[in-house]
């Protein structure tokens, strides 16, 4: 499967914005779907997940409340609501699918990348 994200951009401290995760090549309704972001001199995190149907989201500690991931499986399409976005939340943001591993924290168990989108939150 192929994945394209879109929707960063800059943005001030307190902000919102919305990425989109669109999945072309085969249909991704059976892949747990996850974001993960990088910033400056840094390894790349987890952010947030979701199972394939949906039902189950998991975020980091530092995004919980804040975020919030969604899927539309029709559209072969993920999401990432960002709010009250804080200057540390920059960086690139990556989506990535699973189809078989179980471990939706660490991104050895992702085998599809998107090329990433950048997120600007400025103080």
């Amino acid at each position: 499967v192929q994945l394209q994200a879109c929707g960063g951009g800059l943005v001030q401290a307190g902000g919102s914005l919305r990425l989109s995760c669109e999945a072309s090549g085969r249909t991704f309704s059976s892949d747990i779907m996850g974001w993960f972001r990088q910033a400056p001199g840094k390894e790349r995190e987890f952010v947030t997940a979701t199972s394939s149907s949906g039902g189950k989201t998991y975020y980091s500690d530092s995004v919980k409340g804040r975020f919030t991931i969604s899927r539309d499986n029709a559209q072969n399409t993920a999401y990432l609501q960002m709010n009250s976005l804080k200057p540390e939340d920059t960086g690139v943001y990556f989506c990535a699918a699973s189809r078989y591993g179980l471990r939706y924290w660490t991104s050895d168990d992702y085998d599809n990348w998107g090329q990433g989108t950048l997120v600007t939150v400025s103080s």
